[in-house]
């Protein structure tokens, strides 16, 4: 059974930092890409940073510079360290894994950025 499961999320203010982590189980981890989205009410799903088994990162724009994906393949688990936290930042964000045609999603942790 694969589980995704977030944990890291909560309320912190404006100019501050988190991070999230997401630990895998039931996966062979290092072969997947590994990436994290975020859902606003109201909104979309929206990637915020992805990273490749080799290596590779790409974040959204609005992340850029704030925001860092990084993976432990012997935890099997990634990390999204953000900092600056701005109130748009506000949604749940969501674990992702993919390997060419399956998919897994976490069930996702709130992050609340608000003074």
């Amino acid at each position: 059974q694969v589980q995704l499961v977030e944990s890291g999320g909560g309320l912190v203010q404006p100019g501050g930092s988190l991070r999230l982590s997401c630990a895998a189980s039931g996966i062979t981890f290092n072969i997947y890409d590994m990436g994290w989205y975020r859902q606003a009410p109201g909104k979309q799903r929206e990637l915020v940073a992805i990273l490749q088994r080799g290596g590779i990162a790409n974040y959204a724009d609005s992340v850029k510079g704030r925001f860092t994906i990084s993976r432990d393949n012997n935890k099997k688990t990634v990390y999204l360290q953000m900092n600056s936290l701005k109130p748009e930042d506000t949604a749940v964000y969501y674990c992702h894994a993919r390997f060419l045609s399956s998919e897994y999603w976490g069930q996702g942790t709130q992050v609340t950025v608000s003074s």
